[in-house]
């Protein structure tokens, strides 16, 4: 009986596919850093109810880089995969971990939403 033949990937696909992955990932970082420096002048200049916001912001950002961060980890991994079996190994387990981080991370932002309501309710406003 044959066995059944794996499809590996060339070297030169996962040397180039790296190499991609790796100017995303530079690209994605300056447009973060962009996007981090415009949302601190908002809060600063967004008036007082800006204020609230501050750390739910700061959280939803870091929670963009963490998520961006293990996306291009992922890549990166899929870029090295010898064969497409590897590569349906490192999605799953991907997934499976971005669900449980996801729903952590989104109670984490609706408590701090709540607080930030919490704050614009008890503190009057400054004019």
């Amino acid at each position: 009986m044959a066995e059944n033949p794996t499809f590996e990937i060339p070297p030169e696909m996962r040397n180039l596919a790296e190499k991609n992955v790796e100017q995303a990932r530079v690209a994605y970082g300056q447009f973060m850093e962009f996007m981090s420096q415009a949302m601190n002048a908002w809060s600063t200049t967004g008036g007082p109810e800006a204020g609230n916001f501050k750390a739910l912001q700061e959280r939803a950002i870091a929670f963009a880089k963490e998520n961006a961060e293990r996306s291009f980890s992922l890549a990166s991994e899929i870029a090295k995969a010898k064969d497409m079996q590897e590569v349906v190994t490192l999605q799953s387990r991907y997934v499976q971990t971005q669900m449980q981080t996801f729903g952590i991370q989104a109670q984490q932002l609706s408590w701090l939403m709540a607080d930030a309501f919490r704050n614009m309710q008890t503190k009057p406003p400054k004019f």
